[in-house]
């Protein structure tokens, strides 16, 4: 869990930052419909499942810029994780109720699926939101049982989460592509509409390539 102190007099965004954090805390919500099936057909090949998949996914293109791992420490600075891992949620159907935890991230694959696997086995019959998790996170949530238009999540802190928070809901099939709604909230003092969009379209873009 390595990090970079952030200098707001040196950062070339630390004016804008300011503001937002001064004069007004807005957190920016967006939902994209995603063609996903070439995640789909890639998941079958493959024998992996298409939620971990999902999750590398979004994990790759998170960790790909520096707009998405800024967060605090202890003291209350400003800081910059080397990089973020997803917060999850696993769904338990017996009960209805769920485990949340952090799997550490890999830009390996199928490495990072095998954690996936290992850590849902080895906590399927908590029902918690798991203790003494690792810092450096972005929170993650699934809906696959409706195929929403907008979904928005309110963190009711004091309006300085940072990190991004990442949900989508479930595909269906439209004009012979599977299409699934995915969401983003993030922080206006650390992003803009710009890099917004830009995650958005990464996505797109790993999904399509994956062979």
């Amino acid at each position: 869990m390595n990090y970079t102190m952030i200098d707001l007099n040196k950062w070339s965004r630390g004016d804008l930052f300011r503001f937002y954090m001064d004069n007004m805390r807005i957190v920016m919500s967006l939902t994209v419909d995603i063609d996903v099936t070439n995640l789909k057909a890639y998941s079958k090949e493959h024998a992996v499942g298409f939620y971990p998949l999902m999750l590398w996914v979004i994990s790759k293109v998170i960790n790909a810029h520096d707009e998405f791992k800024y967060s605090w420490d202890k003291d209350g600075n400003l800081i910059k994780w080397d990089f973020l891992s997803p917060s999850y949620t696993d769904f338990h159907s017996d009960d209805e109720n769920f485990t949340k935890m952090v799997t550490e991230y890999s830009d390996d694959l199928f490495e990072f699926c095998d954690r996936i696997a290992s850590d849902r086995e080895r906590h399927k019959n908590e029902r918690a939101v798991l203790k003494n998790q690792p810092l450096n996170f972005f929170d993650v949530s699934c809906l696959p049982w409706v195929r929403y238009k907008h979904f928005d999540v309110h963190v009711f802190d004091d309006g300085k989460f940072l990190a991004p928070v990442v949900t989508w809901g479930k595909y269906e099939q439209e004009n012979g592509k599977w299409i699934l709604p995915l969401t983003m909230n993030i922080h206006h003092a650390v992003a803009d509409g710009f890099h917004l969009s830009r995650f958005f379209n990464e996505v797109q873009e790993l999904i399509l390539s994956l062979t």
